[in-house]
């Protein structure tokens, strides 16, 4: 049933067994997975949801390409 939202911003997954856990993680349709934790994240990976969870990514490199215009300036010497 976790897949069958229209959502995708975040999930947990708690059990003893990382495996499992690392293996469900990677069928969720989520834009982070936390495992046997809450809010645990370094600030510098991209966060960000899927499907109709928010557009684009926070932090990390990604968000450069996001929030950002790229610019070709020239200038004849």
């Amino acid at each position: 049933y976790s897949n069958s939202t229209k959502y995708g911003l975040s999930s947990t997954v708690w059990t003893q067994s990382t495996s499992k856990a690392q293996r469900f993680a990677q069928e969720l349709e989520a834009g982070i997975v936390w495992i046997n934790c809450w809010l645990v994240r370094d600030l510098r990976t991209p966060f960000g949801g899927v499907k109709n969870s928010g557009v684009g990514r926070e932090g990390g490199f990604n968000a450069f390409n996001f929030f950002t215009e790229p610019t070709n300036v020239c200038l004849k010497l």
